[in-house]
This record gives structure tokens, C-alpha cells and sequence, in this order.
């Protein structure tokens, strides 16, 4: 079976950096992809996309050399299998706040007798190649986003599950949690330390810890401060930067105020 290059670099103790999608376009799934990066997140909770848009995207990252990702919609193992089997080689489920839930979500990415995942790869096993199914268990990530007052709370049970292979911190929905502006890149000392106490549990367990980013300079801190998996931004991010920057440049104003999206 095709090997999973970044959970292998998470196992043992590397960094990777990472690009997430949230746009319904083939073209630009390829091209970003292709850039260099570790892996490549295909949103399907918040991205403006869908399952079949999904299967297209897929393949186009796999043309390149990083491991494909999928953020799945929720901890519905249905939603999680059809990830895999269209070929993801990882998952990231939201807002998973307890030991139960992450049993639920380790359990729908494994075979039997490790899981309950139900045979059926279409695509998964044309891109892993022969020994899919013998050796997917040990390839397949599994990400858990703690981002809740209760994920925060349950941060030590959530991570000691046997088959987590990752812990992705959603900074947005983290801050709402703790009563603060919706704000990804955040300097708050009460959400820098929540981060940092969920980077140590990871760490103390053995299992990697990711968080996403919107900018340089917060990739960078996060890779010094030892995370595991970083992303250093999305399509629609990149897109909107690289334009507004432009603009205001050729005008030799500032650039136009914009709303926060999350991307």
C-alpha cells in the first residue's frame, strides 16, 4: 500500500506544513497542491463543496506528492467512511468533545477488528494500491479538532484513545469557547494558553498535534512552539491576500477592510 508520508513523519516526531481547500474547483486543487506541500485538507464542513465536487478534488491531489486529507462535516461514521473510501488517506473530525466520541471516530477509520469501518474502497484502494486492504488500518489518520469547553475539558481522555493519530486545533471556534472574538491568529494570553495546554497533552501522549493558521508568521510560531502539523493557509485566503495586496498597491492605498471568514 502507498505509504501515508505525513502521518510517518508525525510518528515520529516531524513537522509537516499543510494547505487546506474550501473551494469546488479541480483546477486549483492541482495546482496549489503541487506546490510542495506535506498534505492537502479538503473541507467539507465549512468549504463551499460537497461530496461529489469531493470526489474530483481527490484524485487532482493526488497527483502530487502530498497526502490527501478531508475535513470531514461531522462525527457521523457514514460521512467519515465515504471520506476514505473516495480516497482520503485521513480524516479531521470537528468539534469531538469526549473519550466516547473519539472511540467513534477512531472506530469508523479502522477494519475490523480494530473498528467497524465497512468494506468498500472504490476508490481508496485504486490510489493506495495492493494491500489496501490488509494494511489500511495502519496508514488511515485519524484527526480529532478539539475546539469545545468540553473538548478543552476532556483534552486528557480524548487524546489516551487507543488509534488517535492527531489532535487539530480549529483557533475560531476555540476562542468562542473560551468567550472571545472568533479570531484564528490570536494572541490572547487565555487562548494561547488553552493552546499550549492541549499541544502538551498531545505531546504527553505520544499523538501529534496540528493547528490551522492564516498567516506566515503564525506558521512559523507554531512550528517553533512544536506542533506537529501546520497550516499555513487556504486557497481562498491565499486568492483573496495576493489580490487585496495588489490592489491596494497599484492604488497606493490600504487595503479594503474585509469580514472575518475563517479562511
Amino acid at each position: 500500500m502507498r505509504p501515508n508520508k505525513a502521518l510517518a513523519a508525525w510518528r515520529g516526531g516531524g513537522q509537516t506544513i499543510g494547505l487546506w481547500l474550501s473551494l469546488a474547483n479541480v483546477h486549483i486543487a492541482e495546482t496549489l497542491s503541487g506546490l510542495g506541500f506535506d498534505w492537502v485538507c479538503i473541507d467539507l464542513q465549512h468549504g463551499l463543496l460537497d461530496y461529489k465536487d469531493l470526489t474530483a478534488m481527490l484524485p487532482a491531489v493526488s497527483a502530487s506528492d502530498a497526502t490527501p486529507l478531508v475535513r470531514v462535516p461531522w462525527n457521523e461514521p457514514y460521512e467519515i467512511m465515504k471520506a476514505l473510501d473516495a480516497g482520503a488517506y485521513g480524516v479531521i473530525v470537528p468539534m469531538v468533545n469526549n473519550r466516547a466520541e473519539a472511540e467513534q471516530a477512531v472506530a469508523a477509520c479502522r477494519y475490523l477488528p480494530q473498528g467497524n469501518r465497512s468494506f468498500g474502497p472504490i476508490r481508496a484502494a485504486l490510489y493506495g494500491g495492493r494491500g489496501y486492504a490488509m494494511q489500511a488500518n495502519g496508514e488511515i489518520a485519524c484527526i480529532a479538532m478539539i475546539e469545545t469547553a468540553e473538548g478543552i475539558e476532556n483534552v486528557a481522555e480524548i487524546v489516551a484513545v487507543p488509534g488517535l493519530d492527531g489532535v487539530y486545533i480549529g483557533p475560531s471556534d476555540l476562542a468562542l469557547s473560551l468567550g472571545l472574538a472568533p479570531r484564528g491568529d490570536n494572541d490572547d494570553p487565555v487562548h494561547a494558553a488553552t493552546v499550549e495546554r492541549i499541544r502538551e497533552a498531545c505531546h504527553r501522549q505520544g499523538v501529534a498535534v496540528g493547528i490551522h493558521t492564516g498567516t506566515v508568521e503564525y506558521t512559523k510560531r507554531y512550528l517553533e512552539a512544536g506542533f506537529n502539523f501546520v497550516t499555513l493557509g487556504s486557497d481562498l485566503g491565499f486568492m483573496v491576500r495576493a489580490a487585496a495586496g495588489d490592489l491596494a498597491t497599484v492604488r497606493d492605498t490600504l487595503e479594503k477592510p474585509r469580514e472575518k471568514t475563517g479562511y
